[in-house]
């Protein structure tokens, strides 16, 4: 137990400092590949092309969000495990959430995939630029399953506190990808599809590397039976389906901005594109950190240790912070270069220029979300993530973008979006201190106790 539950001990700051570094860097390596993608794609000086590609992300990121959800729940599960020193429990889990992942990620991908043209004009999509974005889709959709391998290993890794492999495997996936691009976006002059192509070599890449280092140093996992896999069912789900349901949140409301952009035309939501192609490069550190958090708290609040578990909210919100306002200098003063790289004129360049100003201050509050989501998830309280960003990528969006987008037209429309990333930033910062409160003391937090208590039933009948 000492040597794989290894957050019980030492500096949390640390912990959160070298998970998050460590995760971030081969986050970065596939967002830094998204990002050159969009170089690539705007060098070919067509805007359909760039914005068929925002048109696709915001599709994309809804596939995706059923593999973070998955990932969550194995991560969760295998981390408590771990920290009550239930080794076997922990492979077991790993096993079926695995299982589970695949099997139901391909019945999702093979939905979506079936809706692609309707998906992609309810965005606003249409033309030429749908016709694009939809085949860019087809190619790259059907390789979910890859990509569920690859994100729940590396969830199942960063539980046992291996952040490092965690990272390679996403290392390889980006270099995969960093090397197929220009081969087949200009090589062999296949533009959209050479980038798709690269995108699924990419996820088989990540798939591969995340499943060596559990085989080799980690015992594999077990073999799978149908009465281990009914006995999972209930608690893999009690904690995937919340987390799945509140990761599709962000597409629904992303997809929400992205047909508000397109009334302002396809150089607007070209500029989109290049910004939610910019955020996560910008801001991997905290979208790697609110994976890193969860296993330590996790492994924490499975030892008992509430003391350490609120210490590592702390201590995350305010290396969030650190990292934000280093970014957002760096952003403000890199303005004009980054507007260059891209060509951006017009409207495209004014919208860069607004994230790299003052909207990049804001991501603190997302940041604080996700923090506060992966407290929710690992101390038996999905539900609360689930409603938190419904909440934010509904009221949070629809209507701030709606009023924000009437006074100041394209820009407004993400003024409104970030607006209401602060608002529920905030509150899901008090919620999460209310629930840990309560955990400290042993009383149930309200209003949502009784879903919490499913979730401790399940766990400890294994």
């Amino acid at each position: 137990m000492a040597e794989q539950a290894k957050f019980l001990q030492g500096n949390l700051f640390r912990h959160i400092s070298v998970m998050s570094l460590t995760a971030s860097v081969g986050l970065m390596a596939v967002f830094l590949v998204d990002f050159v993608d969009m170089i690539f794609i705007s060098m070919l000086g067509k805007a359909e092309l760039a914005a068929a590609v925002g048109y696709a992300g915001a599709i994309l990121f809804f596939t995706t969000s059923f593999g973070i959800g998955m990932a969550i729940a194995a991560g969760a599960l295998v981390a408590r495990a771990l920290g009550e020193g239930r080794d076997d429990l922990a492979k077991t889990r790993a096993t079926n959430a695995m299982i589970y992942g695949i099997a139901f990620g391909a019945i999702f991908a093979a939905l979506v995939w079936l809706n692609l043209h309707h998906l992609a004009a309810l965005m606003g999509a249409s033309g030429e630029t749908l016709d694009l974005a939809v085949s860019y889709l087809r190619i790259i959709v059907p390789s979910l399953p890859f990509l569920m391998v690859g994100m729940i290993g590396g969830a199942i890794l960063r539980a046992h506190g291996d952040a490092r492999r965690a990272m390679m495997a996403t290392i390889w996936g980006g270099l995969v990808n960093a090397v197929l691009d220009p081969i087949l976006i200009f090589g062999l002059d296949l533009e959209l599809t050479g980038a798709a192509l690269a995108s699924v070599c990419a996820r088989l890449a990540i798939a591969v590397t995340a499943l060596l280092p559990l085989i080799r140093h980690y015992g594999g996992f077990t073999r799978p039976t149908p009465a281990a896999l009914a006995a999972d069912l209930a608690p893999v789900f009690t904690i995937a389906f919340p987390a799945i349901l509140t990761q599709l949140a962000t597409p629904i409301g992303q997809a929400y901005v992205t047909r508000s952009m397109a009334a302002y035309g396809e150089e607007a939501v070209a500029g989109m594109a290049i910004v939610a192609r910019m955020t996560p490069v910008a801001f991997g550190v905290i979208f790697a950190m609110s994976g890193a958090v969860g296993p330590i708290m996790g492994q924490n609040f499975g030892a008992g240790r509430h003391d350490r578990v609120k210490a590592a909210f702390r201590d995350a919100l305010i290396f969030t912070g650190l990292v934000v306002v280093f970014m957002s200098l760096a952003l403000f003063l890199l303005r004009g270069q980054i507007a260059a790289l891209f060509g951006a004129d017009g409207i495209t360049r004014e919208l860069v220029f607004l994230f790299c100003g003052p909207l990049a201050l804001v991501f603190f509050f997302n940041g604080m979300l996700f923090v506060a989501n992966a407290s929710f998830n690992n101390l038996g309280h999905p539900f609360y993530s689930t409603w938190l960003n419904w909440g934010r990528h509904t009221l949070g969006t629809i209507p701030t973008v709606i009023v924000f987008g009437a006074f100041f037209g394209a820009p407004g429309v993400l003024i409104g979006q970030a607006f209401g990333g602060l608002v529920f930033g905030l509150i899901s910062a008090w919620l999460a201190m209310r629930v840990m409160n309560a955990k400290g003391d042993g009383t149930p937090a309200e209003p949502f106790d009784r879903q919490a208590r499913l979730f401790q039933l399940f766990h400890h009948r294994r």
